[in-house]
């Protein structure tokens, strides 16, 4: 299990009660002794990279929103899985920022996940990225498949899947963006 950061929508009291304690955790340095103290004994820290059965993890910076809401937020991260040639990008909850940039120019990922849905507070900027933002990193990176995800799962959402589609038909991304449904297995080669 690859845990980017501790708010409740990504770690939460169900979790902590149903997983297996001896399941390899991997997580980022910062948070590794609060996993802990829930009692997982398989915690894997990563400072800024980590191998792990032959896939290299790489620790991602992100900027969970901007302004008072960005701090509140804390500090999020994502993670660059790499295997051989093949990697994936798990942006984690950030928006469009020059920390991914800068993440896909090093790493040159074929795909990133990212947290849509422009999820915004009653006051602030979005904390998650919006279609706009999903919109520049297509433009920036053409070559590179987007996984929508993050949508409808928290309250604060306010860009659902329907309306995603329709803005990202809109703007000729529809062939490299993809917006899974809830359950749904996507096999990427």
């Amino acid at each position: 299990m690859i845990i980017t950061h501790l708010h409740p929508d990504h770690w939460d009291a169900d979790a902590i009660a149903l997983l297996d304690k001896n399941l390899p955790v991997i997580c980022p340095a910062h948070i590794a002794a609060t996993v802990t103290a829930y009692g997982f004994t398989n915690v894997r820290a990563i400072d800024s990279s980590l191998n792990f059965k032959g896939v290299q993890l790489s620790l991602t910076p992100g900027k969970h929103g901007t302004g008072e809401i960005g701090e509140k937020m804390g500090m999020v991260n994502g993670f660059v899985l790499s295997s051989g040639s093949e990697s994936i990008y798990v942006a984690g909850d950030t928006i469009w920022c020059d920390d991914v940039r800068a993440t896909i120019e090093k790493y040159r990922p074929q795909y990133i996940a990212v947290a849509g849905g422009a999820a915004t507070f009653d006051t602030g900027d979005p904390v998650t990225m919006t279609t706009g933002h999903i919109g520049m990193l297509c433009t920036a990176f053409p070559e590179i498949h987007v996984l929508v995800t993050h949508l409808e799962a928290i309250s604060t959402c306010t860009e659902n899947r329907k309306c995603i589609r329709r803005k990202i038909a809109g703007r000729n991304f529809y062939d490299r963006c993809h917006i899974p449904e809830d359950g749904e297995t996507l096999y990427l080669h």
